[in-house]
């Protein structure tokens, strides 16, 4: 009888390993996962200006608890659907070399989660505006200032985001104006949980414009 050989499987993996990063590098990859998904994804902008606009006027006027986790969890679940749409998408082009139509389902059904959540986020907030008109109504002066100051904070937030090229310099001014802007908004603000959220929304714009400095700089 022959010997059966003995053939030592290989273990190498038919793509490059991340290594283990440990909890820092993995919050890192995750980082730049979200960057990335704010500066290639249009829809993914669209929402964080949105976010901007919850976040002033949880910001503006004082809500109840329930209000309050009811409107972050709305955030950050459209965020989770959009990060996770835009992964699904990238996976399919990479399984996909021509059109399929199995592939273009995939996508549309992806795509069709993100719109439904949105549109439930956007329902929701407009009720929890409607059960507050009362409230609205007597904080006006501190609605129209936070309107005031917030509206060219989102502009800035939209200039940061913006896909036209420009100076860095430029980025860099608009980023101060916002971080100014913020400061203003913090000292009236009703909500510490919602003012820290509009910090982390601003510091996720500047990130994304200096990404988009890096790539035009490959380029």
């Amino acid at each position: 009888m022959k010997r059966a050989r003995k053939v030592k499987r290989l273990s190498i993996p038919p793509y490059p390993r991340l290594g283990r990063p440990g909890f820092i590098g993995s919050a890192f990859h995750a980082w730049n996962g979200l960057i990335h998904t704010v500066v290639h994804q249009r829809n993914m902008r669209v929402h964080v200006l949105a976010a901007f606009a919850v976040s002033l006027v949880g910001s503006g006027i004082p809500l109840g608890l329930a209000e309050k986790v009811t409107l972050i969890f709305c955030v950050l679940l459209v965020f989770f659907a959009e990060i996770l749409n835009s992964a699904l998408e990238q996976l399919v082009d990479l399984a996909t070399q021509e059109f399929d139509e199995k592939a273009k389902i995939a996508k549309d059904a992806a795509a069709a989660g993100v719109l439904v959540l949105a549109i439930g986020t956007v329902v929701i907030f407009a009720a929890i505006i409607f059960h507050n008109r009362d409230t609205i109504v007597a904080f006006q002066m501190a609605v129209w200032r936070q309107m005031a100051l917030g509206f060219p904070l989102m502009g800035t937030a939209g200039l940061l985001m913006m896909k036209r090229r420009r100076p860095k310099w430029v980025d860099a001014v608009v980023f101060f104006i916002a971080c100014v802007l913020l400061a203003f908004i913090s000292r009236n603000s009703t909500s510490a949980v919602f003012t820290s959220m509009t910090a982390g929304l601003i510091v996720i714009t500047g990130a994304a414009a200096w990404e988009r400095h890096r790539l035009w700089a490959e380029t």
